[in-house]
């Protein structure tokens, strides 16, 4: 039984066209690296393959935590999931940066920091209270003096909200389990650490990378199946 954590980390440049990723699942307990996958970009079927290769081998999930992307969720869909509080800050953070000016924008950003040490539902009724106090200012238009058009005045911080809102039933999934982790540090951290290592190598190729990364990966792997070594070696 795995409380499986799974992220993606991304190289090469975005801005380029020329990134690609490496997504893994990772056991946070033991610190081992059960499967990873290198890919153009994160999809849901690329974790839907990560899951039915991991089961195939015989591991049972009671929880996966992942980012806020949807094919984590679809992927392992009938699991428990847990929306990483990390990334739910940085969502928030997106839309209101790290030093908002405006009141309501420093109180999101206040409330979404409590997610580290509050509970379901402190947070659900601080958050209800939130947009009960702020829903005019929410709620504000402009309108555009060429066009005549209307839009929200404070778009990101509505976004912002609507974040929130869109994962609350997932943030504290923990609750149900103590061993269910509340981020993907583990895997942050690795990855970190791969990075650092990996970059000493300047100027490979992708499938020269990639040979690389399968080593460090391969590394914080207890037991590597033999279709995993079939693909390295």
């Amino acid at each position: 039984m795995v409380n499986l954590v799974v992220d993606a980390t991304y190289w090469g440049e975005r801005t380029e066209d020329t990134s690609w990723c490496s997504v893994v699942a990772r056991d946070p307990k033991q610190r081992e690296d059960l499967w990873w996958s290198f890919e153009k970009t994160e999809t849901t079927s690329v974790y839907r393959r990560c899951r039915i290769e991991l089961e195939t081998l015989g591991y049972k999930f009671p929880s996966v935590t992942g980012d806020g992307f949807g094919g984590i969720k679809q992927a392992f869909s009938g699991i428990p999931y847990q929306m990483c509080h990390v990334h739910m800050e940085r969502l928030v953070i997106q839309r209101t940066t790290r030093n908002p000016e405006l009141e309501p924008g420093i109180v999101l950003l206040v409330l979404t920091r409590t997610l580290h040490e509050t509970d379901r539902t402190t947070f659900h009724r601080r958050l209800h209270q939130y947009i009960e106090k702020y829903k005019t200012f929410l709620n504000e238009k402009t309108t555009h003096p060429l066009s005549g058009e209307m839009s929200w005045t404070h778009e990101n911080l509505r976004r912002a909200v609507h974040s929130l809102m869109r994962f609350q039933s997932y943030l504290f999934t923990f609750e149900s389990d103590q061993h269910i982790p509340r981020t993907t540090n583990s895997l942050e951290g690795h990855f970190r650490h791969i990075a650092d290592v990996a970059n000493v190598h300047c100027g490979l190729t992708r499938e020269q990378k990639e040979r690389v990364l399968h080593s460090l990966f391969l590394a914080g792997t207890i037991a590597p199946s033999k279709k995993k070594l079939d693909e390295i070696l």
